[in-house]
């Protein structure tokens, strides 16, 4: 990789490191105050107990999802001394209450700006009625709209985004907006810098924030300041800090570009060489996005300028931003679309909820894409009743792994899966990061959540929800086209020894951790 082989490489290693150390000193630190107290006095014991047994209780009857529940309960009852300061060390902290204050005032004062385009809701209910119940939940409950005149284009592997992405930032006379997951240099990205700053130099208000964990060990800390040199306004999403803290849980996955306002995309794939197959790091790299074009791409960009007000510590007028303020838009409507956020914040699993809404609605067959299949027994629990209901679900899964214990964990579902008739594949020619739904010829959803705990729970995700788009058709033609290169997993491949069954079923007591 070429960041590897730069000079500020190994200062850039030394500095991350320094912050791991510090962190494992403190979970030491920790633990020998705790066993040390314990020794001197079996008070201290007794007591750390009952806090830990009161906080099970606790834990057992709040709601929230079922398998947080079971693994902090488990904890809690197996280590009593440690697991309760533990829970109560990472709960009780004001940074996090500080961050959910803030991003609740930005979302109470920029909610309205969703709707500038105005309430479409009763035309779309004429156009697919059948869909309105998911259509009201994103909109009047969700707060994410309706949008007709606008255009939707799938592009699969990440060579097709990148190819669109280059054609449409070199066009871009107002603004570009990018919020990545994970940026590091190389063809893809010196591509894009190299445009960014000429834009930026032509007066284009050029902004990016990165996630300072999805790109740890392969930018340097003053990254950003080398980008304003450059005229590129940055900012770093929740910067990783060497105390133990349970916001840096929340990372933040989202992958947006926006140019103008008036196009934007979404979908799996970073800005970053084995997303667009330049260096093979786990085989081929499956991937999807999506791109958007007319007015759609308005609510990414208030996704956009509410994220930057939160890093930025400032409002933004966003209503400058509107591209339709003194010319409507002419983009002709190939269908509906929402596009949507998730937060960690807001107690609402959006995300979740359009993935259980497509499969609870699938009449003839629902078609899945995703890198891991590690989630709750409301998904397991849906994606088997539709399946024994008659449709015809698949799901595709990598046969290469990027995390072993992950890709462990996402065999160990297969077996409940498959025995309700869910046909379960693997991609054997390398590695599977699309995150799509296709269902029935007429909904879908792309976008940036994977079928894990971490994704559904813990980070700020987005996605497209799509009625009767044409980029419909090509998603689930891509996705029938990709079984030809795939494995599918047969009931006898489930079966294991019950040494192996014993340690999927042990790893999956965790599986919320991953």
């Amino acid at each position: 990789m070429a960041v590897k082989n730069k000079k500020w490489f190994r200062s850039l290693f030394r500095r991350r490191m320094f912050i791991c150390m510090l962190l494992i000193i403190q979970i030491a630190f920790f633990g020998f105050v705790i066993l040390f107290g314990t020794q001197q006095t079996k008070i201290v014991s007794i007591v750390l107990s009952v806090v830990s047994y009161f906080i099970a209780i606790h834990v057992a009857t709040k709601k929230d999802v079922g398998g947080y529940k079971l693994v902090w309960v488990f904890q809690l009852l197996i280590f009593p001394i440690y697991g309760g300061l533990l829970y109560l060390l990472l709960h009780l902290q004001s940074s996090k209450q500080k961050v959910v204050k803030n991003l609740n005032s930005i979302s109470k004062k920029t909610k309205i700006e969703f709707m500038l385009c105005g309430d479409n809701l009763e035309r779309a209910k004429q156009i697919a009625p059948e869909c309105i119940s998911e259509m009201r939940y994103l909109q009047n409950f969700a707060g994410f709209p309706v949008y007709l005149n606008t255009k939707t284009k799938y592009l699969s592997p990440g060579e097709m985004k990148f190819k669109y992405l280059v054609e449409e930032l070199k066009k871009a006379k107002k603004y570009i907006f990018l919020e990545y997951f994970i940026i590091e240099e190389g063809l893809m990205w010196n591509t894009i810098l190299e445009i960014l700053a000429q834009k930026a130099a032509q007066g284009v208000d050029v902004r990016l924030i990165y996630d300072d964990m999805g790109c740890f060990f392969i930018l340097p800390s003053n990254y950003p300041a080398r980008l304003e040199a450059m005229g590129i306004k940055c900012k770093i999403f929740n910067p990783f800090r060497p105390f133990l803290s349970a916001i840096q849980n929340n990372r933040d996955h989202r992958k947006i570009a926006i140019i103008d306002g008036l196009v934007a995309f979404t979908g799996g794939t970073n800005l970053a060489d084995e997303y667009i197959n330049a260096y093979e790091k786990y085989g081929h790299w499956k991937d999807a996005s999506i791109m958007l074009t007319g007015t759609g791409t308005w609510s990414f960009t208030v996704m956009f300028l509410q994220m930057w007000s939160l890093v930025n510590n400032q409002n933004e007028k966003i209503s400058d931003y509107y591209p339709y303020k003194d010319t409507p838009c002419t983009v002709e409507a190939d269908g509906i679309v929402q596009p949507y956020a998730d937060s960690p914040m807001d107690n609402e699993n959006v995300g979740e909820h359009v993935y259980l809404q497509i499969i609870n609605n699938a009449k003839d067959y629902l078609y899945i894409n995703t890198p891991y299949l590690i989630v709750d027994d409301s998904m397991i629990s849906a994606l088997r009743l539709a399946a024994k209901s008659g449709v015809d679900v698949r799901i595709v899964t990598p046969h290469k792994w990027d995390k072993y214990l992950v890709h462990v964990t996402t065999r160990s579902y297969y077996r409940e899966l498959v025995i309700a008739g869910v046909k379960i594949y693997e991609y054997t020619t390398g590695f599977n990061h699309s995150k799509t739904f296709v269902c029935d010829d007429k909904v879908a959803t792309v976008g940036t959540t994977n079928l894990d705990f971490r994704s559904l729970y813990l980070h700020f995700e987005c996605g497209v929800r799509m009625y009767k788009t044409t980029a419909i058709a090509d998603m689930k033609n891509d996705f029938i086209k990709t079984l030809d290169i795939c494995q599918e997993i047969k009931k006898e491949d489930c079966k294991k020894n019950i040494f192996v069954r014993f340690f999927e079923e042990f790893i999956r007591l965790f599986a919320p951790l991953m």
